[in-house]
């Protein structure tokens, strides 16, 4: 499933997360930590993979389309779970 999303919006989900929560998605998915942090923005690809999210520079961080939604889901349920 895509997903458009503003930058900041996305920055604002995982500023949101609790303590640990980069590691728990990553086990959760069998992914490496430095792949969840860059679907979240960052940039360290040595360690981490691409992770199907493109963002184009504009207002508010700009625009990011992520094209699998299920790192999204994974940290808006640890979200639900956390309330």
């Amino acid at each position: 499933m895509t997903k458009t999303i503003t930058f900041n919006e996305l920055r604002k989900i995982k500023d949101s997360l609790p303590s640990g929560s980069m590691q728990r998605i990553a086990d959760e998915l069998h992914l490496e930590v430095e792949t969840v942090r860059n679907y979240f923005g960052g940039q360290n690809y040595k360690e981490g993979q691409s992770c199907g999210a493109h963002i184009e520079p504009g207002p508010d961080g700009g625009l990011v389309k992520l094209y699998d939604t299920t790192i999204l889901d994974v940290a808006c349920r640890m979200l639900d779970e956390n309330k």
